[in-house]
């Protein structure tokens, strides 16, 4: 389960707080200063299915690396959406795939979420693995 320097230093960002509680709460905190996403990117083409809460998902290939945005109708769902994007945000694809990391599961997050949710944000990372799978150099 390797990450790269900017995943293990956005781990090492949240692991600071011991309580995955108080965790949860600054990564609903980093993702309050946000811009929602602009209302065309809040597109069925941008939906991601399998989620209680309305979750969009942009990803977007620039210069062989993948960044993704994202944006949800929950505050919570929100901030965790984003949490994967930020770790997976400007990783190539085939380093997308190499991992099995899940940053919410490394940091203690998923234990206290309904099924529904751990399933919903178990779609976003297979939307996620799904775009890096389509963006891999042939």
């Amino acid at each position: 389960m390797p990450c790269n320097a900017q995943q293990q230093s956005l781990l090492d960002e949240l692991t600071l707080l011991d309580d995955p509680q108080e965790r949860l709460a600054a990564a609903v905190e980093r993702t309050r200063r946000r811009a929602p996403l602009p209302p065309a990117d809040r597109s069925p083409a941008h939906h991601v299915p399998g989620c209680t809460s309305q979750v969009w998902l942009v990803a977007e290939l620039r210069d062989g690396r993948c960044h993704f945005r994202t944006d949800a109708d929950s505050p919570l769902v929100r901030s965790l959406v984003a949490l994967l994007a930020d770790f997976f945000n400007n990783t190539a694809p085939a380093e997308i795939l190499a991992t099995d990391a899940d940053p919410l599961e490394l940091l203690g997050l998923t234990r206290t979420l309904s099924p529904t949710r751990r399933h919903g944000l178990a779609a976003v990372r297979a939307a996620i693995r799904a775009f890096a799978e389509k963006s891999v150099p042939n």
